[in-house]
């Protein structure tokens, strides 16, 4: 394993020093625009305009980094993320700030693709589920270190901004001075939404409503932190807390999806999610416990959508499964781009425990789909797919994620022509390489009929006698 993760140590360490940075901005500009009095709905719009710029930069960067190249694109949209970074600290504007927040997010979402490009080149096939896993423990990492940095000085003062841009400059250094090759850029396949909605209901709705409630956490958890009085470093450990519990209980979380029907094990953690969530309603009164109570919901919450992709992966296949999960990133990414000003709007009306009534309402929504699904019948799949825990990420990273192929069968596939398994066989016969997906298989050759075996023998005897004529 380790000389497979020399040649991508560079990308590693550009993407931890990316994230230090980036992560960082974000609950800096929440906790900032609480101390500038911004309202809860203007935080919420803030918060909102980078996932916005995050579903921009899925479409507008693929054509900047196929004309320039690799290192140059990471070069452009690293200087373009570092100065937004810098003007937000220069120009304190509500408005402002939510045009700088869509150029970071489309400028993040492009430097994104070009590190999980390159990573998706170097991933050999039986190595590529432990450099995903990999990828996805640096992210949170880097994401849970980035919110100790509010600790250095108060976010009041211009030193935050430029700690965060000092980060994301950084991060160009080991990028620019890789050796590896420079990787073609692919498109995913398509996929339509009518057919996903279709085929894996659940899967869409957990990916929707996972970023509704993951939306609002960025945007507006450190809000919350702020408004029930905790300081600066209560905020740091309220946000870093919520991402450590989410990394400590995926692993887990996903075992349990994988050894049940995974909608039952989607109601059950959604409704665990939203049963943590409510210790979130006492608002000012909960003080530190907050932190409790989130870390148990972020557990539970992070979980929800590698629960919904792995899902999908249950019903796909091989070539289906980048574009079907292209599409529930999308979904995901509008879940997220409303969830900050939803939960903003709510805020202004109820106060900071608002954002528990959200987790609570959405959280709930899924459970109960989830749960409803699993009332029309059980699932018939022939070829499971593997939980692999991670992030929300761009299509790119996708194809790195390990496949059910890449994993060992724990039991021989049952053949199965039952109505109700809606094309799970086929599918995951296709995943299998299977060139005799959908014929008979043997344990239905040895039960057929006694006509069957008379026509089956006359056809072996005329196959004799042309093998002896060939012979002769």
């Amino acid at each position: 394993m380790i000389s497979h993760i020399v040649p991508i140590s560079a990308l590693l360490a550009g993407v931890a020093l990316l994230l230090l940075g980036n992560g960082l901005l974000g609950t800096l500009l929440a906790v900032r625009g609480g101390v500038e009095g911004y309202s809860a709905p203007v935080l919420g719009l803030i918060g909102s305009g980078y996932f916005a710029g995050y579903l921009v930069g899925t479409a507008v960067a693929p054509p900047l980094i196929r004309r320039v190249g690799h290192v140059r694109a990471f070069a452009f949209f690293a200087a373009a993320t570092a100065a937004t970074a810098l003007v937000h600290g220069l120009l304190v504007s509500a408005p402002t700030w939510i045009a700088l927040r869509v150029l970071a997010g489309t400028a993040l979402v492009s430097l994104y693709m070009i590190i999980e490009s390159w990573l998706n080149s170097q991933a050999e096939r039986d190595q590529r589920g432990k450099i995903f896993a990999l990828y996805m423990v640096v992210n949170l990492g880097a994401l849970a270190l980035a919110q100790q940095l509010l600790r250095l000085d108060s976010p009041a003062s211009f030193t935050l901004f430029a700690v965060s841009a000092l980060f994301i400059c950084l991060a160009v250094m080991p990028v620019a001075a890789t050796r590896l090759a420079q990787p073609a850029t692919t498109e995913p396949s398509q996929f339509s939404l009518k057919r996903l909605w279709r085929e894996v209901p659940v899967a869409a709705a957990g990916s929707l409503l996972s970023g509704l409630t993951m939306g609002a956490f960025w945007g507006m958890g450190p809000v919350y932190a702020a408004r029930i009085g905790l300081d600066g470093d209560g905020v740091a450990l309220f946000m870093s807390a919520c991402i450590v519990g989410g990394a400590v209980l995926q692993w887990p979380l996903g075992a349990f999806s994988d050894s049940r029907d995974r909608r039952s094990a989607l109601a059950i953690s959604a409704l665990v999610a939203a049963l943590s969530a409510l210790p979130l309603l006492a608002g000012e009164t909960l003080g530190m416990w907050s932190v409790a109570s989130i870390a148990l919901y972020g557990g539970m919450a992070f979980a929800i959508y590698p629960m919904a992709v792995a899902h999908l992966v249950d019903h796909l296949a091989a070539e289906d499964i980048v574009g079907g999960s292209s599409l529930l990133l999308l979904l995901h990414g509008i879940g997220a781009a409303i969830g900050p000003v939803l939960a903003g709007g709510l805020m202004a009306l109820l106060g900071a425990k608002a954002l528990g009534v959200h987790f609570v309402l959405a959280q709930l929504l899924l459970a109960i789909m989830a749960w409803l699904a699993t009332r029309r019948g059980a699932e018939h799949i022939a070829e499971p797919a593997h939980f692999v825990a991670m992030l929300r990420t761009t299509p790119t990273v996708l194809e790195i994620m390990p496949t059910p192929e890449d994993f060992p069968p724990t039991e021989p596939p049952v053949a199965s022509g039952q109505d109700g398994d809606d094309g799970a066989a086929p599918a995951a016969a296709e995943r299998s390489g299977d060139p005799a997906a959908g014929d008979e298989s043997p344990a239905e050759a040895a039960t057929t009929t006694p006509e069957a075996i008379a026509d089956g023998e006359s056809e072996v005897e005329h196959a004799g006698d042309e093998a002896t004529r060939r012979n002769e």
